[in-house]
């Protein structure tokens, strides 16, 4: 267990900081290896957040989840991350960009209050009568 995270956990970690590195390369061109303040502060947020998933081991990736942990600002940060950096992944991280799209393959387990069947809030923002 890195850090004191599941495994899923630690490799989900690993990924959105790797994702952010190659962002922050390509956009801010820090000196040296290491993330400017700004994606350092987004890193740390996300290793944060990751530690408080109420999924733990059961966790989706992001883009299946049901529970936006991200705030506001954050969530569009790591939106434009993750877009840009995603593709990218395949490059730079082969492995881990395909770890990421089995794993992209889970759906989020039923949270409670929800009876199986029924639409995530994802999904019913989706749909429109």
């Amino acid at each position: 267990m890195k850090d004191g995270l599941p495994p899923r956990l630690a490799r989900e970690l690993a990924t959105i900081t790797a994702m952010i590195a190659i962002y922050c390369r390509d956009h801010h061109q820090p000196a040296g290896s290491q993330l400017c303040p700004q994606c350092r502060e987004l890193a740390a947020y996300a290793a944060k957040r990751l530690a408080k998933c109420p999924f733990q081991q059961e966790k989706p990736t992001c883009g299946n989840c049901t529970v936006h942990c991200y705030a506001p600002r954050y969530r569009i940060e790591v939106r434009s991350v993750m877009r840009y950096a995603g593709p990218r992944m395949v490059w730079a991280h082969p492995l881990m960009a395909l770890r990421h799209l089995i794993d992209s393959r889970r759906r989020a387990p039923a949270t409670a209050g929800r009876r199986p069947g029924d639409p995530s809030p994802r999904d019913r923002n989706r749909t429109k009568p």
